[in-house]
């Protein structure tokens, strides 16, 4: 279901408001100008009033011989039946009544009455006496061409099927605006961000809880991303410029000086390794940079995964295996990627054997903290100025002032946070003990 605050509720409330009142409007105003359709016009009830004061005049000059007259007079003037009557229904015309006028006398309306649609014949109104209303009325059928209603046709298809059609439409320019407004902001925005990476939804709209919000928050989060991605990108491009300048400068003095055929192979061989390692290793920062979604995870033993990193490096740097002792325990087990966490664990391993002494070691401990496992390298080299402890995480810092390959490019450490981070990890390091310790999390899996 949709969560209290969606564009549904809004939506299907509006709906909901809009169609109650479409009906309450449509019937309230349908009976109103309905009984108001059904009433006599001034024209008809002062013609009949007409007619009751010529009845009075027939009767009370003629009595019921002029009465009689009077209503054959009016037969030839309006079609329908009539008859006078006295107070007590009795006729005053001398004629007595018919069973059809006795009917007309019992449903019998008034001038101020409102008529019926479903009436077969024309109905019987009945008007006193103006002159006299106790001394009698006339009783009489409406003229059809005083009947009321003629109109109702046009009111009723306006009432029921063109009111109901503008309600719609006000209704779903309503709804068209209550959703076009933001989503035009947020067309604006990503218009916007295509020329200005730091175009932002407005702090309104991010604030609304429906789903013009939620879409809003993300659009910020996205874009904060693809903002720090652009300036990483651009950061990495300049520095790698800058650390190909190095190698490349010495290629140059090389090629343009008077080294033997072999000392020139040995130095190009060596300066092409060097600017292999930075460029893979910058890719390598650039991917992890680029890649959000989570690493696929897995359970893994960091003793194993140590076994095998403390194997290469020790190839590498030719020391013995013994000079990466592992203190944690065989059965220790955590959730991470095999690969992310094997690349972490040599770049953390090579830095460490770039600064240990001659005769240093580089080990792995750690200790289970709760629902994570609390790992560290520690070597044994001089360590880092506490307040550099960050900078070193950076792509191409380097403490040393020395800028040869062998020092390596700056990027080992930056990998390794990265690739920690893809597995939902943290990286950090500290100078406690003999020389630089770097730790790092990683959630934990019940231990064997």
């Amino acid at each position: 279901m949709p969560g209290r605050g969606s564009l549904f509720w809004k939506l299907a409330l509006l709906l909901s408001l809009s169609a109650v009142i479409t009906v309450g409007l449509s019937w309230t105003l349908t009976r109103h100008v309905g009984n108001r359709v059904l009433l006599l016009d001034d024209e008809a009830r002062t013609v009949m009033r007409g007619y009751a004061a010529e009845a009075w005049w027939a009767w009370d000059g003629g009595g019921e011989a002029g009465v009689a007259a009077w209503l054959d007079a009016l037969a030839e003037r309006e079609p329908g039946d009539a008859m006078v009557v006295n107070a007590d229904d009795a006729s005053l015309s001398g004629r007595p009544l018919t069973e059809a006028q006795r009917a007309g006398l019992r449903f019998q309306r008034k001038l101020d009455w409102r008529m019926s649609f479903r009436m077969t014949a024309m109905p019987y109104i009945g008007v006193p006496f103006p002159q006299a209303p106790e001394a009698g009325s006339l009783v009489m059928q409406l003229p059809p061409r005083y009947f009321p209603g003629g109109s109702w046709p046009y009111w009723k298809t306006f009432l029921l099927v063109v009111m109901p059609a503008l309600l719609a439409l006000l209704a779903g320019a309503l709804l068209y605006w209550r959703i076009m407004v933001p989503l035009r902001q947020l067309q604006a925005r990503v218009r916007r961000f295509q020329d200005d990476p730091a175009a932002r939804v407005d702090a309104d709209l991010a604030r609304r809880g429906d789903e013009f919000g939620e879409l809003g928050r993300r659009f910020n989060r996205m874009a904060e991303r693809v903002a720090g991605m652009l300036d990483t990108q651009r950061r990495l491009l300049h520095d790698l410029s800058h650390e190909m300048r190095t190698p490349l400068s010495r290629l140059t003095v090389a090629l343009e000086g008077d080294l033997s055929e072999a000392e020139l192979r040995r130095r190009v061989a060596r300066e092409l390794a060097a600017m292999r390692t930075l460029v893979g290793d910058t890719l390598s920062l650039a991917w992890h940079d680029t890649e959000q979604s989570r690493a696929a995870t897995e359970v893994l033993s960091p003793a194993s995964v140590w076994e095998l990193v403390a194997e290469n490096a020790a190839f590498e740097s030719d020391w013995s295996q013994a000079r990466f002792p592992c203190r944690v325990s065989a059965s220790a087990r955590v959730r991470g990627n095999l690969n992310d966490l094997a690349q972490a664990l040599e770049n953390l391993v090579r830095n460490a054997v770039r600064h240990s002494p001659p005769d240093g070691r580089v080990t792995l401990d750690g200790r289970r903290e709760g629902d994570v496992w609390h790992l560290w390298v520690a070597d044994e080299g001089p360590g880092v100025p506490d307040e550099r402890l960050e900078a070193i995480f950076e792509p191409f810092v380097r403490l040393d002032r020395a800028r040869s390959a062998d020092h390596g490019f700056g990027l080992g450490l930056s990998i390794a946070r990265r690739a920690v981070t893809r597995q939902g990890g943290t990286l950090w390091a500290d100078n406690e003990g003999a020389g630089l310790r770097v730790h790092l999390r990683l959630p934990a899996e019940p231990d064997v």
